[in-house]
C-alpha cells in the first residue's frame, strides 16, 4: 500500500478538504507519523501537521503563530518535494497555496481556506467517501476544538508516563 493510502493521511485529507478541521488533521497526522518516522521532525508528515495547525492558528486569528509555522512547512515542503509522500498530491500547486496563505497572514487579510490539490483519482475517491462520514460539527465547536474537547484520555497518558518514570 502506498503510504498516502493510509487510513491516517486518508482522514487528514477528508478534515483537511471536507469540513475544514484542521485541529483533527493535526491529531490523525500526528498519529501517522509517530507510527512510521517518529522524531524525524522533517519528515513531510511533519510539513502536512505543521500546515493544518497554521490554518488552525490563523482561523483563530493568532496570525504571528500561524505565519511562523506556515513557513516552517513551507520550507519543510521545499525539501521533501521529492518524496513519496508527494506522489498524489502536487506538491508545486500545494506550495503556490501555501505561500500565498502566508503572504495573506503577513498581510493581517482574513482567514480564506485552501484545499489540498490531490492528483490521484483513486485517493480522491477515499477521501470523498470518507468526508460523507464525518459527522457534521458547530463551527464554533471546529473553532475552539483545542478547549473544548474531552481531554481525559490525554491527561490520563500524561500522568502514567510521569508514574512511569519515577
Amino acid at each position: 500500500m502506498h503510504p498516502l493510502f493510509h487510513p491516517l493521511f486518508i482522514d487528514y485529507c477528508a478534515y483537511f478538504n471536507g469540513n475544514n478541521d484542521y485541529f483533527e488533521c493535526h491529531e490523525v497526522l500526528e498519529e501517522y507519523w509517530k507510527e512510521i518516522a517518529p522524531k524525524e521532525k522533517l519528515h513531510p508528515l511533519v510539513g502536512y501537521v505543521q500546515l493544518a495547525t497554521g490554518m488552525y492558528h490563523w482561523r483563530r486569528a493568532n496570525v504571528t503563530g500561524a505565519a511562523r509555522i506556515m513557513e516552517k512547512a513551507i520550507v519543510n515542503f521545499e525539501l521533501n518535494h521529492n518524496s513519496e509522500f508527494f506522489k498524489y498530491i502536487d506538491v508545486g500547486q500545494l506550495l503556490l497555496l501555501m505561500k500565498n496563505q502566508l503572504q495573506k497572514m503577513q498581510e493581517n487579510e482574513p482567514f480564506a481556506n485552501i484545499a489540498l490539490p490531490i492528483t490521484d483519482r483513486q485517493l480522491q475517491e477515499l477521501v470523498d467517501e470518507r468526508i460523507k462520514s464525518i459527522p457534521l460539527m458547530d463551527s464554533h465547536f471546529i473553532f475552539n476544538k483545542h478547549m473544548l474537547r474531552d481531554r481525559t484520555e490525554i491527561l490520563e497518558a500524561r500522568e502514567f508516563k510521569k508514574r512511569s518514570r519515577q
